[in-house]
C-alpha cells in the first residue's frame, strides 16, 4: 500500500482514507441498525466504518432480519392456526391476526438483532 501526501504549507500531510466500500441500498433493518450504532455504540460504529466493514455488516443484518421475520411469522401462524382456509373464509380476521403476528415477530427481531 502506497501512502500519498498533500503539501499544506511547509508540511506533508498523509492522505489517509478508510477502505472504500461499494455503496449498497439499505433496507429498513439495516438503517435501524446503523442509527442504533451511531447513537449508542459509537466505538463499534467507528471501528466498522474505518475498517471498511460497515456496509457488509449492515447488509448481513438486513438479510438475517428478513429471514428471521419470515421464519417467526410462519412459526407463529402455524401455532395460532392461521391458515389459507381462514384467509378464504374470513379475510378480515386473517389480516388482523397476521398483522399482530408480524408485530410480535418484529419486536423479537429488533431485540435480538438490531438493538443488541
Amino acid at each position: 500500500m502506497e501512502v500519498t501526501y498533500t503539501r499544506q504549507g511547509d508540511y506533508l500531510i498523509p492522505n489517509l482514507l478508510p477502505p472504500q466500500e461499494e455503496p449498497m441500498p439499505l433496507g429498513k433493518y439495516a438503517r435501524m441498525r446503523k442509527r442504533f450504532l451511531q447513537e449508542h455504540r459509537k466505538i463499534t460504529y467507528t471501528n466498522l466504518l474505518t475498517s471498511g466493514k460497515l456496509s457488509s455488516h449492515l447488509v448481513e443484518i438486513q438479510q438475517t432480519a428478513q429471514r428471521r421475520m419470515e421464519e417467526l411469522v410462519a412459526q407463529m401462524a402455524k401455532a395460532q392456526g392461521v391458515t389459507e382456509e381462514l384467509k378464504a373464509s374470513n379475510p378480515m380476521q386473517w389480516v388482523g391476526l397476521m398483522n399482530s403476528l408480524r408485530s410480535a415477530a418484529e419486536e423479537t427481531v429488533l431485540t435480538e438483532l438490531i438493538y443488541n
